[in-house]
């Protein structure tokens, strides 16, 4: 990782704090959270600085175990009353401010590509285009939240968009890695995100930025159901 700048390096880790805060802040700091989330972040930190993650023909890939439990939680979170509940009370004018971090991990990104850490299909100059979501989203909050005029069906068109455009990266750098699995970018595959810092990008920036958009779209599509049922009662009690 010597041909990665300390600057980056700060850049990234400052992002990883920037998104943690956030998510703890939309949830209004709760000790468990937090707990379960920093002790993620250690052991990930861990792995990374051990090489863990580097046994690239490990069967099945190690690559696995960065992703699978944030999903297997993620599911959890949306399946499970508890988790729904946890989801509901979360502040979605938060989450929708933490999607600015998308800026500086395309920066990253962009870098790691230079480095020949990652391919350049992962980057704003390749076809990942998710820093749209970063330059977009402080425009979608002021108009959503401040000023009101866009509505509730548009927020949830950016949420899909922004939310297929976080899939076709990680899409991308699921089947760029080097494992054998490998389906794309055998020429630069992608092993920049199996070191530290950058581990924590798979393991904790995308996770709590896909749950973000799976928050609001559920919270949505509730209170679109909502007003519909009432609509209805409505229209029938006449």
């Amino acid at each position: 990782m010597e041909k990665i700048s300390s600057s980056v390096i700060i850049l990234f880790i400052i992002t990883v704090v920037i998104t943690v805060w956030l998510f703890f802040r939309s949830a209004k700091y709760p000790p468990m959270l937090i707990a379960v989330i920093t002790i993620w972040i250690i052991l990930q930190s861990a792995l990374g600085l051990n090489g863990f993650y580097t046994e690239w023909n490990a069967v099945p890939p190690r690559f696995i175990l960065l992703i699978a439990p944030a999903v297997v939680c993620i599911i959890i979170l949306l399946l499970t009353k508890q988790g729904r509940q946890f989801a509901d009370n979360l502040n979605i004018k938060t989450l929708t401010l933490l999607h600015v971090i998308r800026i500086p991990v395309e920066i990253t990104l962009y870098y790691l590509s230079v480095a020949k850490l990652i391919p350049r299909s992962m980057t704003f100059e390749g076809s990942n285009f998710d820093i749209i979501s970063g330059i977009t989203a402080p425009l979608i909050y002021y108009f959503v939240f401040v000023a009101k005029k866009i509505s509730s069906k548009v927020f949830l068109m950016w949420n899909l968009l922004c939310l297929g455009l976080l899939l076709n990266v990680v899409i991308t750098a699921i089947f760029s890695a080097k494992t054998p699995f490998q389906q794309f970018a055998f020429d630069q595959p992608a092993i920049g995100i199996a070191y530290f810092p950058f581990v924590l990008l798979p393991g904790v920036i995308v996770p709590i930025v896909l749950f973000s958009h799976l928050v609001i779209i559920r919270k949505l599509l509730l209170d679109f159901r909502k007003k519909q049922s009432q609509s209805g009662f409505a229209y029938s009690s006449r």
